[in-house]
């Protein structure tokens, strides 16, 4: 539980006993609710606030020490670019500063730990994931979504480049795979031919929400 500060400590020091130092952190836990602020109870806003926000700034702030032992280390928050378009406001207040909190994570750690050559990245998917929270929410269709698959990926991609180097970025799963060479992406649709549904927060072309 990365609310609990004494149980994200034992994590941390289990994983040193086991490995001697970490090399990777990956922030992926998130509490997520799309609902707008009226129909948002405090407790749903807290807990979005606790495991999003607070969650990633406690791990990654315990783990500073087991990282900085090697030639390098990377930080990796599942986290949009930030957008202060009001339409990704709008709906879903709460949730959305509360993964904008995690981006600004990345924002702030990737310059204050460039000196012990950690890397803090972004990582958003380009389309919604078939993921076990997806299927909690009413009227998704899965068939309109990608594997997880494509974010491990993008995300092994991210995490083998030089710390040094590749820091402070809000990569897209998408654009990452097709750098990388990979431009077979209807290998990780859920169920291919079916259009995939385009990922909240990501403006231009193909944006769930088009820019008059």
């Amino acid at each position: 539980d990365i609310r609990d500060d004494d149980q994200v400590e034992a994590a941390v020091a289990a994983a040193v006993a086991q490995c001697g130092r970490i090399d990777v952190l990956v922030n992926n836990a998130s509490a997520i609710s799309l609902t707008p602020v009226a129909a948002t109870p405090m407790k749903r806003v807290d807990l979005m606030f606790d495991v999003n926000v607070r969650g990633t700034y406690t791990l990654t702030r315990a783990a500073i020490e087991a990282m900085s032992h090697g030639d390098g280390a990377h930080v990796v928050n599942l986290a949009p670019p930030i957008s202060l378009r009001p339409v990704w406001f709008a709906r879903h207040t709460a949730y959305t500063i509360s993964k904008y909190g995690m981006s600004l994570c990345v924002l702030g750690m990737s310059e204050e730990l460039k000196p012990h050559r950690i890397a803090v990245n972004g990582l958003w998917p380009k389309t919604v994931i078939d993921t076990e929270a997806l299927r909690m929410i009413p009227g998704m269709d899965r068939r309109a979504t990608r594997k997880p698959e494509i974010v491990a990926d993008a995300l092994h991609a991210v995490v083998t480049r030089d710390p040094a180097e590749c820091t402070g970025n809000f990569f897209i799963d998408e654009d990452v795979i097709i750098e990388e060479g990979n431009v077979d992406l209807d290998s990780y649709a859920s169920e291919p031919g079916v259009p995939q549904m385009p990922d909240l927060f990501l403006d231009g072309p193909g944006s769930i929400y088009p820019e008059d």
